[in-house]
């Protein structure tokens, strides 16, 4: 098992920047996928983005592609979630998740271990 905890949520206007981070600890962190997932009020929870264990490989969802960045680093043992140009509709509480099978897929059943979320808050 593996502790997370994310941080860097707030409230932004629209057209602005977050970096989220999520911090681990426990296992050893460099055999997880890793992924964040958010979830709006009255609405699932969904797949935002995903990284692979060795921080090669990256997954978007089409509604976040080519504004937000996910990275990783093993040495911190976190991960960080980068947001440009944000709208309303990315307001959601935000959760990091991982993966102990290397899983980096939107499925939020085959995620093992999950933070508490930080919320964020997106005004138009």
């Amino acid at each position: 098992q593996v502790q997370l905890v994310e941080s860097g949520g707030g409230l932004v206007q629209a057209g602005g920047s977050l970096r989220l981070s999520c911090a681990a600890s426990g296992r050893t962190f460099s055999r997880y996928a890793m992924g964040w997932f958010r979830q709006a009020p009255g609405k699932e929870r969904e797949f935002v983005a995903a990284i692979s264990t060795s921080g090669s490989l990256a997954y978007y969802a089409d509604s976040v592609k080519g504004r937000f960045t996910i990275s990783g680093d093993n040495a911190k043992n976190t991960i960080y979630l980068q947001m440009n140009s944000l709208e309303p509709e990315d307001t959601a509480v935000y959760y990091c998740a991982a993966s102990a099978y290397y899983y980096t897929g939107s499925d939020v059943n085959r995620y093992d271990d999950w933070g508490q979320g930080t919320q964020v808050t997106v005004s138009s």
